[in-house]
């Protein structure tokens, strides 16, 4: 048993990481939280390597000084845009060390216990998964790979051999102890996550990284088995616990179940093109859209992706604050899955010392949507989809949206007529309500607060 001082060094870097997931539900403690959580594993970190639980000391001041060397320069220059796709790096990375520590020691043991023997093919297995399946999301959110579902031929038939050949591998390696076995099943493993995630596609993409996410956490938790070290197995179980509460609550906000998510193959069905000439939209300048803004009582700006990409936050601050000091109701509204990830234009919007309580959710804004004078939709698409409410063909139907549609005017700035990420046609554009004023989410907002000052 490890000493006293120990284990209250665990108990104290534990404590850290609860403290850090506390701070990081709000925005206001976000960054104290961050703080604390670090300062948790710097704790854990430094415990080992005095209590002598670590070998070959050397090589893992290499590995640390090589992964700060990477990791310092790589987080400060990837944009606002791209924190999806970090995330799902970095939660892959996360999978693949616990999987490659648990078949380290594994081959390293002469003979362990039978629950040493399942924890360690838990922790291969998952963190496999969790490897590959994250490797894929994030080829899919930097657009390397298509975003929309991949269905391979006999694609079902194909990942029910895989999962169960990894559960025959699993069964062989706890009954023989093979390490060739328990190899085979890393490799199963990762074909598995590549096969599980590859029919995942569109706005669901996320979802799957948050899954992912509880995968990874599972897996540490089941690598602190093997290692013998508790702080792996309550820090593992907060990531795995915290992963599944996200994956569930962003599942609800799509409107859908986890399974369909998953396993429905989302496919969206291009609208024929004979449609699209037979409907018209109204596009309009940013000195009509400017009269319009002037002469309103109340604005709710809707962002979503097309905002972060342009990096227009600050402009879209200027313009809320120029409406605000000539009387005008201003308010965020923000979705759920707006962006790429949850909290994606919390944040985004905080750098743009965009007051918290302006920012309202779907339940505090849509009882009362028919009252505001103008919606301004600024790079969002499927959270204003009218198509998720009324059309049951449509893929996204059941996902809760702004009913910005039942506004009394909508401005629908857009790049062009594409649709959002879940590749499904927007009839809002096509509404008469519905103003488009095209061109980049910044410039536009820039011209349009020139404009507004001259009304």
């Amino acid at each position: 048993m490890s000493p006293t001082w120990v284990q209250l060094a665990y108990l104290a870097a534990a404590l850290c990481f609860v403290l850090a997931l506390k701070g990081l539900s709000t925005p206001k403690h976000a960054r104290a939280g961050n703080l604390v959580g670090a300062a948790g594993m710097v704790l854990a970190v430094a415990t080992a390597f005095v209590h002598g639980a670590v070998h070959n000391e050397l090589l893992i001041l290499v590995a640390i000084a090589a992964g700060v060397a990477v990791g310092i320069p790589a987080a400060r220059s990837v944009k606002m845009t791209a924190i999806p796709q970090m995330v799902a790096l970095f939660n892959g990375v996360g999978g693949a060390a616990a999987a490659l520590v648990a078949l380290t020691e594994f081959l390293e043991v002469d003979e362990g216990s039978v629950l040493f023997q399942v924890a360690t093919v838990l922790t291969v297995l998952i963190g496999a998964v969790s490897f590959s399946g994250s490797a894929v999301t994030f080829l899919k959110l930097q657009e390397v790979m298509t975003t929309r579902p991949v269905l391979l031929p006999a694609g079902r038939v194909v990942g029910i051999a895989a999962a169960a050949a990894s559960a025959l591998l699993a069964l062989g390696v706890v009954l023989t102890g093979s390490g060739t076995l328990l190899v085979l099943l890393a490799l199963a493993g990762l074909a598995l996550g590549v096969l599980f995630v590859l029919p995942v596609g569109g706005a669901d993409v996320p979802i799957a990284i948050s899954l992912l996410n509880a995968f990874t956490g599972l897996a540490v938790a089941a690598s602190g088995y093997v290692l013998a070290n508790t702080l792996l197995i309550v820090s593992g179980t907060l990531v795995g616990a915290s992963g599944t509460i996200l994956t569930r609550l962003m599942a609800q906000a799509m409107g859908r179940p986890l399974t369909n998510i998953l396993f429905g193959a989302f496919k969206a069905t291009a609208t024929a093109a004979g449609a699209d000439e037979q409907r018209t939209v109204r596009s309009g300048t940013v000195e009509d859209v400017a009269i319009l803004l002037g002469y309103a009582h109340s604005v709710l700006v809707v962002p979503g992706y097309g905002l972060a990409v342009a990096q227009g936050q600050h402009a879209a601050r200027e313009l809320a604050q120029l409406l605000e000091q000539r009387g005008i109701d201003v308010r965020y509204g923000i979705h759920p899955v707006a962006g790429r990830m949850p909290g994606h234009m919390n944040v985004l919007l905080a750098e743009a010392d965009v007051p918290y309580e302006r920012l309202k959710e779907l339940d505090d804004v849509n009882p009362g949507i028919g009252s505001v004078d103008v919606v301004l939709v600024v790079g969002a698409n499927d959270v204003v989809n009218p198509g998720a409410r009324d059309e049951p063909s449509s893929p996204i139907y059941g996902m809760p949206i702004f009913d910005v549609d039942r506004a009394k005017a909508v401005v629908f700035m857009k790049r062009s007529m594409r649709p959002g990420f879940a590749g499904v046609d927007n009839s809002l554009l096509y509404n008469p309500k519905t103003t488009l004023l095209f061109g980049d989410a910044k410039d536009s907002l820039t011209k349009l607060l020139a404009a507004v000052k001259q009304v």
